[in-house]
């Protein structure tokens, strides 16, 4: 099956007829390897994870580019509205900034902050404050990112609305967006966003490297793009050209 993936038969239904079993097998096959990590599903197949984006488990991604993710971190709690509510997506860079606003509360008289998050180690983490309201939508636990996805997630999502919606990536491109290992996370991203005022993409200057993600969502120009002073010149130049801006944390 993995000899097929790398030929170019990705679907489930040409990938049971190949292989001589049924789809509800190979869907079984497939959900093993993912969980393996030696695949990445994909709208109605796969990938093999060799010629994917790799997709590091959260204490790897945590350990790298800190000073970035924390300098990104404090620029994004500046546009936290006091007493307001934010959407905080799951990921390292997210969850440095819920470091911040554990640590920061919100000024007296305004209320406490509300962080609504799909990131088990932000709500973990911000629950200790006694300035910030948790909530935690509900879904499947991703087993790397330790982000919830799924049809529950969304459905929490559409009935609430945010102030700022911080979002975070696995790589980002100009022409096609955001890029994630799976559908299912894309998704829940568009969903979020699409109930905030303004929408702000965390993402250091590594995740402009190169990276075939098997999903993408579009970064909408009116997004703000936090990110720190290492991004080449020529991939600020061509998200320029997508309408997109770059802002470098201090």
């Amino acid at each position: 099956m993995l000899a097929l993936l790398r030929a170019g038969v990705d679907g489930v239904e040409a990938l049971a007829q190949r292989v001589g079993v049924s789809a509800s097998t190979v869907r079984r096959d497939l959900a093993r390897m993912q969980r393996e990590g030696r695949i990445a599903r994909t709208y109605g197949g796969a990938m093999v994870r060799d010629d994917v984006l790799a997709e590091r488990s959260f204490g790897e991604s945590a350990r790298l580019h800190a000073a970035a993710k924390a300098a990104i971190a404090a620029a994004a709690a500046e546009l936290v509205p006091a007493g307001g509510t934010v959407f905080l997506d799951a990921g390292t860079t997210c969850l440095a900034l819920a470091r911040v606003l554990a640590g920061t509360g919100t000024p007296s008289g305004t209320g406490p902050t509300t962080v609504v998050t799909r990131g088990l180690e932000a709500a973990l983490l911000l629950v200790r404050s006694p300035d910030v309201r948790v909530v935690v939508v509900g879904g499947q636990v991703q087993p790397l990112s330790h982000g919830l996805v799924g049809p529950l997630a969304s459905i929490a999502l559409e009935r609430m609305s945010f102030d700022v919606a911080f979002l975070g990536a696995d790589t980002v491109d100009a022409e096609r967006g955001l890029g994630e290992p799976t559908v299912e996370e894309t998704w829940v991203k568009e969903v979020a966003a699409g109930r905030a005022q303004q929408v702000v993409l965390l993402a250091d200057a590594s995740k402009f490297a190169a990276g075939r993600a098997p999903a993408w969502l579009r970064i909408d120009p009116a997004w703000t793009v936090l990110t720190d002073g290492g991004v080449e010149p020529a991939t600020v130049a061509a998200c320029e050209r997508h309408g997109i801006a770059l802002r470098a944390a201090p």
